[in-house]
């Protein structure tokens, strides 16, 4: 067996060969890392608002019992997330079929849909049927987005960083704490996470933390808040997840429309990835990475936390740039396929 760079890893390791460029093996623990440290940490506060009065400056301490009272919904979201991250782990251990998977994370988001923790913005999302079909389809989009990008040392991890924070920032604007609070938790376990996930990477995200992630990201921005009733805000905040996910999207429909064509086996680890693109223009691989997650913001950008607050107009301009971007990314990803072609 070869040597593993990130010492014991109980089974859980991924060897050299396919399309991930590692030269031997590395853990695949790292998804569990990351759960376990937001759970834990999400769970001691837990705890702490049921058994003793925080220590909490005023300006929060009244948000306490709203806290309390959606405890059950974050319950339930942590609980099918976990659900998601034990897939994934049966996947990293097994390699069982991507249909699989997808079947398992559709019923799962299901699950939460009919829970009520669901879409309910304007007609015809009003509708429960309606606003469940969006709340599955983003879930579940999320969910893969996130697997897919789990392609370079340090990318998923650095990307879900970048939208937990942003994710948090756009929820904090509307006055909300629960969704800010469990991102910013996520967020501080990907941070330590991507110590040892950069190049080289001594552990790996696996399909497990990808699943958990993208799960946990999609469930809490469905969770949160983007417009409130009687208040001067813009409805165009409800926007703000679709900006702040317009790469990892983007990446998610590029690879998949790519597998239809081709009907490899590869799915969804194939060599279409844009961060691939990257590599094979001369890059290297924290380069490739850097560039992708830099991105993020800037797709979003940088607006989607304000977007509550502007008018059709500055919505129009902030869209039209994310938008204008992710035509650039389109552009390469054209230019690179003619080049592949004409070789």
């Amino acid at each position: 067996m070869p040597a593993s760079r990130g010492g014991p890893s109980f089974g859980l390791d991924d060897f050299p060969g396919g399309p991930l460029r590692h030269r031997i093996a590395v853990p695949l623990g790292g998804g569990l890392a990351v759960w376990l440290a937001t759970v834990a940490a999400l769970g001691l506060g837990a705890l702490v608002l049921k058994f003793g009065p925080p220590p909490l400056p005023g300006v929060i301490a009244r948000y306490v019992d709203g806290l309390r009272y959606r405890s059950g919904e974050m319950a339930l979201i942590l609980g099918l997330a976990t659900a998601v991250m034990i897939i994934g782990l049966f996947y990293d251990l097994f390699e069982t079929g991507w249909w699989f998977r997808l079947g398992a994370q559709v019923a799962l988001a299901v699950v939460l849909a009919a829970s009520g923790c669901r879409v309910t913005l304007f007609w015809p999302l009003s509708y429960p049927a309606v606003g469940g079909l969006v709340t599955v389809l983003w879930v579940v989009g999320l969910t893969n987005a996130f697997t897919f990008l789990d392609n370079i040392d340090g990318l998923a991890a650095g990307v879900g960083l970048v939208a937990s924070l942003l994710f948090a920032a756009a929820q904090a604007q509307m006055g909300g704490l629960f969704a800010p609070a469990v991102l910013l938790v996520l967020a501080g376990s990907l941070g330590g996470f991507l110590v040892y996930n950069r190049d080289p990477a001594r552990v790996f995200l696996g399909d497990s933390g990808g699943g958990f992630i993208g799960f946990l990201l999609g469930a809490m921005t469905v969770a949160g808040t983007y417009f409130r009733y009687g208040r001067d805000d813009s409805p165009s905040g409800v926007l703000s997840p679709l900006l702040v996910m317009a790469v990892p999207l983007y990446e998610s429909v590029w690879v998949f429309l790519f597998w239809l064509r081709e009907r490899n086996n590869s799915f969804p680890r194939n060599r279409r990835h844009f961060s691939y693109r990257l590599l094979e223009s001369g890059l290297t691989p924290p380069q490739a990475v850097r560039v992708v997650v830099s991105w993020c913001p800037w797709a979003a950008g940088l607006g989607a936390p304000l977007l509550h607050r502007l008018d059709a107009l500055g919505t129009l301009l902030v869209v039209g740039q994310s938008a204008c971007l992710i035509g650039v990314l389109a552009i390469l990803e054209t230019a690179s396929i003619r080049r592949e072609r004409a070789r």
